[in-house]
């Protein structure tokens, strides 16, 4: 009985070391990817969705590509930094950050579908919705992270709320609109995990 509970208190004592330490999980150039994929399908959105309304499956497709893209790409660098290094150190930060993006990636899941399904005549509103949604899901991580990804964090949250303004005209849809946030959000992101974390490294 004691030695169970010596390690539990051994697995608790861990569990909230990996929480006051800043995770080293993210790196700077999966991340800075997802910035350029976001570039690119601001680029592309013009010749494959020019009207976002009339071509609402391929605009979504787009942009929802683009997102599982970017994950893929965090996930895969993660998934061959530890089988080369089998730091397995990381395992408890690496699920502790992603347990704080699962409820606001399955909120624009699910806010996505109800929008598309039940009232596609506010689809306009799913550009600010998403970049609110990614700032709560960085919010919410932040703790785990270097301090200046608040910034970050409250960068997308303001063109969230300038996207939402704009769905009313429907200038949210405009390639741009998810392109420019998503860029510089992300390349900013990377530009601080480079130098706060692997610059000295």
């Amino acid at each position: 009985m004691e030695l169970r509970e010596a390690l539990m208190q051994i697995a608790e004592i861990r569990r909230q070391m990996s929480k006051a330490d800043v995770f080293r999980g993210y790196r700077s150039a999966p991340v800075a990817v997802s910035g350029l994929l976001a570039v690119c399908g601001a680029v592309v959105q013009p010749y494959v969705a020019p009207d976002p309304i009339s071509h609402l499956a391929t605009y979504l497709a787009l942009w929802i590509g683009m997102a599982v893209l970017s994950v893929a790409a965090v996930a895969v660098e993660m998934g061959v930094r530890m089988h080369l290094t089998h730091d397995w150190t990381y395992l408890e930060p690496t699920r502790l950050a992603v347990e704080q993006f699962i409820p606001p990636m399955l909120a624009g899941i699910l806010v996505t579908v109800v929008l598309v399904r039940h009232a596609p005549e506010n689809v306009s509103l799913l550009p600010g919705l998403w970049q609110i949604l990614f700032s709560l899901g960085i919010f919410a991580s932040a703790r785990l992270l270097p301090r200046p990804i608040f910034a970050v964090a409250a960068f997308y949250l303001f063109t969230g709320i300038v996207a939402l303004l704009w769905a009313r005209d429907g200038f949210s849809l405009e390639p741009w609109c998810m392109g420019v946030p998503f860029a510089v959000g992300q390349l900013s992101s990377a530009a601080i995990l480079y130098w706060t974390l692997e610059r000295r490294a």
